[in-house]
Formats: structure tokens, sequence, C-alpha cells
């Protein structure tokens, strides 16, 4: 069986003729149907001529090749049951093929030696011709091995006749080694023509195979894109909005220069949708800020991967979707895409969950972290807004209530509020939560809440003592070191693991579910690589490719062309059922045209030694000769003009005209056609033309030769018989020349051979002047009249190698279409990566993107650490008023649409050149989130000089003046007065890519905390900054306004200072 590890090639490797799968796929495209077709010619010709023998003879006058004949009818009968079960008697097809040969060697040789001493050069030449011809194009032979029979085949014809005609013929013996070199000659045509006929269709075969191949192995790959397509947009989109986001991605792509897309209406698409009776929850990780700072880059991303990794698995527990991640902050609702009756419990028993999480978390390493939830049921508009950097998220007065209960929550406790409780039922006790006292908006609203009593709590833990003895373990190393040794042992997946494997991340997670943490201790190395399942994922889609394959050559097996049964094609005539295709195959180059053309003057060159060593030596012999050479050597010398008349080009005009002629053969119909028209009918003419010319002579005519008019008997056989035999033997070698032009229209061959064969079976069947008989009494192949097997193998020839040419046209136009079917798939192959590239790049960085996807793609962490990103919030705090929920804005739906307009107004500023640096990292309601600096290189900052280092946060002021002057122009269309508060710093900061179910890249860090409370702090209108940034601010020529001390949560008094709006906008002007 062959091997399924080798078909998933690039495009530079190359695989061997001797594969097995290449084996099967030559023998269903070519050796079983030519086999069976040559099969079902023999059995047929065999049976007429028996039909034709018990007409005209009694059986027991020729037992022998009666028994010959019947025999391998019986044979070649049983032969063809058995091909028909290919997949037992595959195997065994060489030695079918032998058994054909010897079959057809045995009748021959029967038919010889029943002429006892009558004994001709010529007999059976054409049957030895058509075994000749036929080992080389339809039996299933390498070329080592058809050259080797058919030379066989030949000699033993030449040299038995030879040997017997020298010991029986009292003829001279000139004659008779003139007929033998006219025989030599016939065979020579015959296997050089089958040679070449069989190089070609290995060629052919193996290039149809490879474009076969690669095809599937496109389509494969296709395959796999759009799994990862769909597994990449539902990594950020949820299912019941992905499709719809999906093919505005595909329309963005049609898009030509990055130009803004014109819309049909006023507003850009809004991807949002309004869901009731869901709950919300919010959960915060209480001292997760202190353990951050003193992580490295790799532990962070991998602490907050992992611990969001198990939330993601417990969300999916419990039927909740999780939404984003704030920093520690992790959201999720239940109810969401569909409406669930329980979403409440669903939410309640998520949040007992996630405490119970941390807890083992904090008794195993001994951190002190815990969680705080918060949880509320209500309505919220749920969906995607802007044009970059998709996530989904919700928005409601309900969500912001649910905010405030995580925030006025307990740590290790589940806050909810009366509306849940009510969805609860009995399901869990509670008790007060008191939640007015912790927050004023609680109270203002008179929110009554409650504490949810997990019922673990109830219950004794056995197995204390495991977590001390692993904290006793740990105590030595730094708690961020404890954390992530510990969480490791978890096993989330990866973010976009499925980019690169065909298993979908829920496999990942649920395979990983299945592990005991407790077993893996606190000093564990943490979760080894998958290099074993990355082997075997590339197994599996080798096999793919294998089976696809197979799949394709079963399909080739049932392909019937003969009843018109092929995809692709319409009817017998094998049409393309694609129109353009049709016209596209007409003019396809044939690149092995002027090989044709050689081998046609070839054959041609053979039937003029056959007539000069048989034929009178006249002068109409040598013009009529003269004539058709001359054609032929101008046909060749505009075919091989180029190559042999390149360096005189330059010197002869007329030259350099043919030269260009001569490069358009190949590729030009109306140049080629007239050509092979030209050629073709020339030998086809001159292989019978002097036979015409010798009959239409006067009977007392003499000519040069004194052979011409001198009767030569021997046994009851004529000069004229030989003639006409040889004359036969022409016409056939011109049907051959016929079909050595392989890609040649299979219609124009028809039309060609089925003139040339009526005319020559007129020619033959008239009577000669004088003689009523051809070639008077002699009997040929036990048939009274020899013009009778003249006729048969005239048929036999023209049946066989239009038979041949359908199947050959097959194979050609199966080429064009599969290259056509690479071509498409190709393009949407492309198409489908730069819709991943886009989808990938909506989420990520280009710089960032490029980690995970490309040929260099990688499936470690992505951690990095920046000396110097400058951080921008702003926010539209007004937006927070305008937003209400009425029927008249469709319970807050037409707010959102006007946000959804401002934050993509904000996205588009980013397509500007200027702005290239700038990266949105997201948005958190009204707030619009970005930075500047994140495509440095790390580690080259300091190899810059300052004032280019620092040029970026410049570049952010600018993209803060920018978002301003564009809220000001949606003020004028929508009569609102929002106005922007923006805050800006700078300093080193943590970028990373977590979650593997929803990816999201983020930024961490002082700086980004800092950034945030510049907005959160700030005036509106009015650009806020750290004294460090204003300084840098100051030596880019921009002014800032020291606003003075004011308090910062968790940083005490800072100086801030106001960059003047004005002076940056004059600025701006200049550096445009």
């Amino acid at each position: 069986m062959p091997a399924k590890g080798k078909y998933f090639f690039n495009e530079n490797d190359d695989c061997s003729i001797s594969d097995p799968l290449y084996e099967k796929y030559r023998y269903t495209s070519q050796q079983h149907p030519l086999l069976l077709l040559l099969l079902s010619i023999a059995i047929i010709f065999w049976t007429t001529l028996i039909i034709i023998f018990f007409v005209t003879h009694k059986p027991h006058d020729h037992l022998a090749f009666i028994i010959a004949v019947c025999a391998a009818l019986v044979i070649f009968a049983v032969i063809y049951l058995l091909l028909c079960i290919e997949s037992l008697f595959r195997r065994w097809l060489t030695l079918f093929g032998v058994m054909i040969w010897i079959c057809f060697l045995i009748v021959g040789y029967v038919s010889l030696s029943e002429k006892e001493n009558d004994y001709q050069l010529w007999e059976q030449v054409p049957f030895f011709l058509f075994i000749i011809f036929t080992v080389y194009t339809m039996l299933p032979f390498g070329m080592r091995g058809a050259v080797i029979i058919s030379v066989l085949s030949a000699l033993s014809h030449i040299i038995v006749l030879s040997i017997v005609v020298s010991m029986t013929s009292r003829e001279n013996k000139e004659p008779i080694l003139f007929r033998l070199l006219a025989n030599a000659v016939i065979f020579l045509c015959g296997n050089l023509m089958g040679a070449f006929h069989k190089r070609q269709m290995q060629v052919a075969s193996w290039d149809l195979y490879r474009y076969t191949l690669k095809c599937i192995q496109v389509r494969m790959k296709l395959k796999i894109e759009k799994r990862q397509q769909e597994n990449l947009l539902l990594s950020i989109l949820p299912a019941h909005i992905s499709m719809e986001m999906k093919l505005a991605i595909i329309e963005r792509l049609k898009e030509t220069n990055d130009n803004r897309q014109m819309h049909d209406n006023n507003f850009h698409s809004l991807y949002v949708k309004r869901h009731q009776n869901v709950s919300i929850l919010y959960a915060d990780i209480v001292g997760f800020t202190r353990l951050a700072s003193d992580c490295s880059p790799k532990e962070l991303v991998v602490m907050l991967n992992e611990l969001f990794g198990k939330f993601d698995q417990i969300a999916k527990e419990n039927e909740c979707m999780r939404i984003k991640i704030l920093g520690d902050c992790y959201y999720c609702v239940s109810g969401l895409p569909v409406s669930l009756p329980v979403h409440a419990r669903n939410c309640v028993k998520m949040g007992l969950d996630m405490c119970e999480a941390i807890k083992q978390v904090r008794e195993a390493t001994g951190v002190d972290i815990n969680m705080r939830v918060g949880i509320h049921s209500g309505n919220v508009l749920c969906g995607v807004i802007g044009l970059r950097k998709w996530q989904y998220d919700v928005w409601s007065h309900d969500v912001s209530l649910a905010n405030r209960m995580e925030s006025a929550g307990v740590p290790g406790r589940v806050h909810i509020t009366e509306a849940t409780l009510n969805h609860l039922g009995k399901a869990y006790e509670v008790e007060e939560g008191n939640g007015h006292l912790r927050d004023p908006y609680l109270e203002s609203m008179n929110i009554k809440t409650y504490l949810v009593v997990d019922p673990r709590s109830k219950q004794c833990v056995s197995n204390n003592h495991l977590p001390k003895t692993r904290v006793n373990d740990g105590l030595k190393m730094r708690a961020s070191v404890r954390m992530t040794r510990y969480l490791e042992s978890w096993g989330a997946a990866r973010p976009f693991a499925h980019l690169n494997h065909r298993e979908s991340v829920s496999s990942d997670s649920s395979s990983s579910q299945g592990r005991r943490r407790k077993e893996i201790p606190l000093c564990s190395t943490g979760r080894q690589r998958t290099s074993d399942r990355n082997s075997s994922q590339k197994g599996r889609i080798e096999e793919d490719i294998y089976d696809e394959m197979m799949s394709t050559i079963e399909g080739l097996s049932s392909t019937n062309l003969w009843c018109g049964k092929s995809d692709g094609f319409c009817g017998f005539s094998l049409i393309f059922a694609e129109p353009g295709l049709e016209k596209e195959y007409c003019t396809i180059p044939i690149l092995k045209l002027k090989s044709y053309f050689a081998c046609a003057s070839f054959v041609f060159f053979c039937i003029f030694l056959i007539q000069l060593f048989i034929m009178p030596k006249t002068a109409k012999l040598g013009i009529s000769f003269g004539v058709v050479a001359l054609i032929i050597v101008l046909t060749l010398f505009v075919c091989f003009a180029e190559k042999c008349m390149k360096c005189c080009s330059e010197q002869w005009p007329f030259l350099r005209h043919l030269c260009a002629i001569s490069e358009k053969v190949e590729t030009m119909p109306l140049l080629r056609l007239p050509l092979a028209v030209i050629t073709i009918g020339a030998l086809l003419i001159i292989a019978i033309f002097n036979l015409t010319t010798e009959r239409n002579k006067p009977a007392n005519f003499t000519g040069s030769n004194d052979l011409c008019a001198t009767t030569c008997p021997f046994g009851n056989t004529t000069q004229s018989c030989i003639e006409e035999t040889y004359y036969a033997y022409c016409c056939i070698l011109g049907f051959i020349a016929c079909s050595v032009f392989l890609q040649m229209s299979f219609e124009l061959k028809v039309l060609l051979l089925s003139i040339a064969v009526t005319v020559y079976l007129i020619i033959f069947n008239t009577p000669q002047h004088g003689n009523s008989s051809f070639c008077g009494n002699s009997t040929r192949f036990f048939i009274e009249e020899p013009k009778t097997m003249t006729n048969l193998y005239l048929v036999l020839f023209y049946i066989t190698l239009i038979l041949l040419a359908k199947q050959i046209g097959y194979y050609c136009r199966l080429d064009c279409l599969w290259k056509n079917k690479f071509k498409k798939e190709h393009e949407q192959f492309e198409t489908m990566e730069n819709v991943n590239r886009l989808l990938l790049e909506n989420v990520l960085p280009a710089h960032v993107a490029a980690y995970f996807i490309g040929e260099k793609r990688n499936e470690d962490w992505y951690h990095q650490s920046y000396d110097c990103v400058c951080v921008m919030f702003a926010s539209v705090p007004d937006f927070k008023v305008f937003y209400t929920e009425c029927d008249v804005n469709k319970e807050g739906l037409e707010c959102l649409r006007l946000l959804n307009e401002i934050i993509a107004d904000f996205d588009e500023l980013l397509l500007k050149p200027k702005f290239s640096g700038v990266e949105k990292i997201k948005t958190i309601g009204s707030t619009y989130m970005a930075a500047a600096g994140l495509s440095v290189t790390p580690g080259q900052e300091n190899n810059q000089d300052k004032e280019r280092q620092h040029a970026h946060i410049g570049i952010m002021v600018e993209y803060g003046i920018a978002l301003m002057s564009k809220l000001d122009g949606i003020n004028r269309h929508s009569f609102n007065n929002f106005r922007l508060r923006i805050g800006i710093n700078h300093g080193p900061v943590i970028a990373g890519v977590i979650g593997a179910r929803k990816p999201q890249y983020d930024i961490w860090g002082n700086t980004v905390n800092v950034a945030s409370r510049m907005e959160s702090t700030g005036e509106l209108g009015k650009i806020q900054v750290t004294e460090e940034t204003s300084k840098i601010l100051q030596e880019l020529g921009y002014s800032c306004e020291c606003r003075g001390l004011i308090n910062v949560k968790g940083k005490g008094e800072l100086r801030t200072y106001f960059v003047c709006t004005e002076t940056a906008k004059f600025q701006g002007m200049g550096l445009n």
C-alpha cells in the first residue's frame, strides 16, 4: 500500500515517478482504459475475421488458425472481465500485457504457417505493425519493456520470413532484399512513432498527476484555511454575527488602496442586537496588580493566560460567554446568543467556581490573591462597533450596574442584585450584601444586594495538608514564580493554537481538563511542548491529501468518456461545460508542436524509402516526392527558424520576421492549424498518389524501368500486387503520422482520417485497367480476395487511431481542466489567506500577527517588553448621559449607532500614513485606547536618538488632536456637543496575547494605569499628560500648561499638564 506521508510537499519539492500513488493514478487514468480499449478492438477484429472466414471457407481447411483465434478470443474475454475487478488484478497488469502480446504473435505466426510453400515477405506486415504500435500506446509496459518487446516482434517477423522465403522462393535475391528493407523501414517507423507517442503520454500523465496533486493540496489547504478562518472569526465574535461580519471582511478586500467603502447610507454598518433576560457577571482578581508588578513579561502573560483560560473553561461548563478581559477584570454573560431560563444560576455557579479556583491557587502557592464577583440580571445590547480591532462587547444600564456590583463586592464572595435573586429562586442560600454601604451609586439607585453562600463552604475539606506541603516546597521562590509554576499545570490552550493545528480549541481545553493538577508539583517545569501532537497532526493532514487523491483516482475510474459521463465535460465530444474554458483550451500553447512536425517529416522519409525500394523509379515518383519534400522542408523551416536563423536575423529583416512567426507557431492557433493540415494532408496524399498515376496510365505504357511493365511471376503474385500492398502500408503510416499530433483538435483528426480512409477504400476497391481482380488470385490470411484484408487493416488502424485520439483528447482536456481548477483554487486560497491575515491583524498589530501566521508561525507565548511606549485613553464622558433606553431609540440601539460612528471615524484616522505607528488596543464602553511605539523592535530603542525615539509621543498627541477634530465634525452632523477627555502617558509596558478561546492583544504596566488615570482625572476638551511626558513634548516643540498636583488613585499626588491644543494644531499643520 502506498505510503501516506509523502504528498504534502511544497512548491519546490518533487516526488518520484516511481511513486506508488502515481502508479495507481497512471493505471486508472491511462493503462486500464487503454488496455480495455485494445482488448475490445482485438475481439471485434478477430470476430470479424472469423465471421468472414466461415462465410467463405470450410472450418476444417484452416483448423489451426480457427483454434488459435478462438483461444485468443477466450483469453482476451477473460482478461477483460478480470480487469473490471481492478482492485484484485491491478498487480497482474504486466502479466496480462505479456499474455496479450504472446496471443497476438501466436495468431500472426499461425496465419503465416497456413501458407505452406507460398510465403511472401509482405505477409502480416500491417498486423505486426499493429502489434508494435499498440505495445507502445496501449499495453501497460514501461518504455524499456515496450522497446524490447516491439524490437523483438519486428526482428522475429523479418528474420523468420527472410529465412523461410529465401529457402522456398525462386525469385531473385535483389527484390527480396528491397522488400526486407521496406519491411524494416515500416517497423522502424512504427517503433519510433510509438516510442514518441509513449514518451509524450508519459510526460503528459506525469504533469497531469502533479497538477492533480497540487490541486488537491491547494484544496486541502483551502479547507484548512477555511477552518482556521472560521475558528479565528469565532475567536473574535460569536457565531450569530460572525457570518455577517465575514461578508463585510471579504467586501473590504475588494476595496482598492484602502479607500473608504461607499455605503448606501450615511452610517457605517452596525452589528449590534438586543437580548433580554440575561445575567452579567463581572469578576476582578483582588491583589493581582501588586503581584503583576513583580512579574517578568513571560510570567505575566503565562499567568494571565492560564487564569483566564481556566475561567474560559469554567464559563463553557456553565454555559456562559466570555465578553472581554480588561486588565485583570473578566466579564461574561449567560443567555447569549440563545436565551436560557437558568442564566442566573449559570452565572452564580460560575462565580462560585471562579472563587474556588482562586482559593485553590492561594492555598497551593501562598500568594495573597482573591476573587471579587458581581452579578446582575437584565437586558443587554451586544455586538461589535468600529472598523478595527473588533471585540465583542455588551452595553446597557444593566451592564453598568453589574460592573458596580463587582466593585462594591466582597473578596471571595459572589455579590448579586435582587433581580438576579428573583431568577435564582431557592437554588442558593444568600445573606445580606449591604452593597449600598460600599458604593454611592447603589445607594442612590436603592439597589438591594446579597452575597451568595457557597454550598462547598459547609463541607469539610479532608486534604488540607496537601496544599500546605506544596506551599512549604515553594516558599523560597518569588510569588510570581510560584503562581506561574502552579498555573502552568492547568494546561490552558495557547492563543491561536487552532491556526497551526487541526483540532479546535475546545478539544485542547477538554483534553487538558482531565489533568489532575494536584499531581503536578510546584517545582515542575511547566507544560511540555506538544511536538508529538504536531507531527501527528501533520500526518493527519497528509493522510487527508492521500485520501482525497485516492477518491480522485476512483472518480477517474468511474468516468466513462465514451458515454459522455465525465465531470466538467458535456457529451461524447468532451466539450467543456464552462464556455470560457473551451475558448481557453483552443488557444492554449502546444509546447511540443515542433516535435510533431519533426515526426511527420520522419514518416514522410520512411514513405519515400518504402516507395523507392518497391515502386518503379519513374520521373513522376521523383517529382511528386520532391514537391511534398519542399512543403515539408518549408514547414520545418517555419517551425525551427527561430533556433536556426537567430544569429543571421539581425542582418536580414526578412529572417527577423520569419523568426517572429516561428516563435508564434506553438502559441497561435491560426498559424499552427494550417501548417498541421498542410503537413498531414501532404503525407496522406503522397502515400497513395503514385498508385493513382500508375492506374491512370495507358495499358501499353512502358516506363523507364522495366519492372513497371513486366509481370514478375512467383506463385500467382504479380509486381502490381506487391506495389498495391506496400501502397496500403504507406497509407497506414500516413494514419500514424496524423496520430502523432497528440494535442491537435480531435475533431480535426477525425475529419482528416475519415476523408483519407474513405478515399483509400475507394481507390483500393476500384479495379485496375485490364484486371478486375486485386493481385490475381493471391490469398492472404485465408481470405479469397486480398483486397478484403487491405480494407480490414485500413479500417482497423482508422478505428484504433480514432479511439486513441479520443482518449488522448480526454487527457489533454483533463489536463486543461485541472490546471484551470488549480488556478481558481489557488486564487481562492490566496483570498482566504488574505481574509485570515486581515482577521488576525484586526485582533493583533501587524508585527504580532506575523508571529502567529505565515511560514515562520510560532506556537510559543507572545510576550514583549518595551522601554518607551506612549499610551492614550480618550473617552466621551457625555455619552453616558446621552445613552438612554426607551422605545424612541429602540432601547438604546440608536445611541450605540452614534457611538459606532464615532469609533469608526476614529479607526479611519489610523489609515492615514501619519498615524501608521499608532495601534488601537481596544474600546471600553465609550473609551478609546491606543498606543504608539509598539512596532519598534524591542531592544533597539537604545540604538535610536532620543528625538526619533520620542517622536511617537508627538504623533500620539497629533492623533489626539485629530480625534477631537473628528468628533467636532460628528457633532455638527448629529447636533450634539460631545467632547473628548484624553489622557496620555509614556514609559515601559509589557505586551502580550492572552486567551485561547478568544485571543486578545493587550498591554500592561504602570504606564497604562497612569495613562488611564490621566484620562479619568482630566477635563473635557483637553489632553492631560504627566510631568515626564510634558518635558518630552516641550522638547518636540509643543506647549504644555501646568495644571498642578492632583490626587491619583494608587499613586498619590502627581503633577500633571495640559497640552495646548491650538499650538498642537498649528504644530501638526507644520509637520504635514
